[in-house]
């Protein structure tokens, strides 16, 4: 699969979740089959580029290509200057957001609140990609509500506009994260572009990522919260979509060294006190996927320092049977 100059090792895509895809999430997930990381959003309002947060988002250092960085805003030079800073700070692909339903990025007409103005929408698109000579591709949802799903129009006016590659989330802005991801529409969208077109939704099994292949025609999809505390799932749909057999779950030393690398690189990037909470949610994430999993996940929350996270991590695997693997 292709993105501009850029060939992906497969069709997985690593959605952007704020406050959660950072650095050392995205190489995990890359290192576990994820053919592309998409970074933690970042807002087009200058006056926050320098904030802590922003420079963190903003960490690239050593990252392997293709990166790839979100931008969101409503203004379209100032959604051109944040592509271009970006650019310069290097990123290889500029995701913009139009999908996401968080109230106080709606509330800015940000994310998917865009959707509701197909002529700013058109505006934006031309300014970001006339504004850098780097890939750029754009994030939907189906619509603003169920009654006005406009999601082929703005996927052809992203077309028309040089957007590289399109994902659809199957839900409405006001249907947020509630009930079941739809597909037809996405099947819609396809139909009607002919640049790649990934579906994102609910897709949190090989099972399920071969159903919304099949059913949406995408060239591939894009997982969420389907990864949190469980990276490794990429591998497994990777290896489910070619020989149709299940891999291996992971057996308890993997999930303890891979636990490691993760805390540690978020120890590593954002120091201890806040590395330490950030590892919190998680180790908390993980908890769920492992046996006894409350054990670790309670003991854990109650840690303030590296050290001690590490020791509580090491009892916990230290009670395990080496033989078991993840839970259900």
């Amino acid at each position: 699969m292709r993105i501009g100059p850029y060939t992906l090792d497969n069709n997985l895509l690593l959605a952007p979740m704020a406050g959660v895809t950072d650095k050392p999430f995205r190489q995990l997930c890359k290192m576990y089959g994820a053919g592309l990381a998409v970074s933690e959003m970042v807002a087009s309002d200058p006056t926050l580029w320098n904030s802590k947060k922003s420079l963190l988002r903003l960490n690239h250092y050593e990252e392997e290509s293709p990166r790839t960085v979100q931008i969101v805003g409503a203004d379209p030079l100032a959604m051109a200057n944040a592509a271009q800073y970006n650019v310069d700070l290097g990123a290889q692909i500029i995701d913009i957001n139009m999908g996401c339903p968080a109230r106080k990025v709606c509330n800015v007409f940000s994310g998917s609140a865009l959707m509701q103005d197909e002529t700013l929408v058109a505006s934006i698109l031309e300014s970001v990609v006339n504004a850098v000579d780097v890939p750029v591709t754009l994030k939907i949802r189906t619509g603003w509500n169920k009654q006005n799903k406009n999601a082929v129009k703005i996927a052809q006016i992203a077309e028309n506009s040089g957007v590289q590659m399109l994902i659809v989330h199957g839900r409405t802005r006001a249907c947020g994260f509630s009930g079941d991801a739809e597909y037809r529409t996405i099947r819609e969208v396809k139909a009607h572009v002919s640049i790649p077109v990934i579906a994102n939704g609910d897709i949190n099994t090989p099972e399920k990522a071969v159903e919304i292949l099949n059913v949406s025609g995408t060239d591939g999809i894009m997982l969420g919260r389907a990864a949190l505390g469980n990276p490794w799932i990429f591998n497994e749909i990777n290896h489910f979509l070619k020989t149709g057999t299940h891999l291996s779950r992971p057996r308890v030393k993997e999930i303890q060294q891979v636990m490691l690398q993760h805390l540690n690189g978020l120890y590593e990037l954002y120091g201890e006190y806040t590395g330490v909470r950030v590892a919190r949610k998680h180790v908390g994430w993980y908890s769920k996927h492992l046996q006894s999993g409350e054990v670790l996940r309670s003991s854990l929350n109650k840690t303030e320092t590296v050290e001690s996270q590490l020791l509580v991590i090491e009892n916990y695997f230290n009670s395990i049977n080496d033989g078991e693997a993840l839970a259900a």
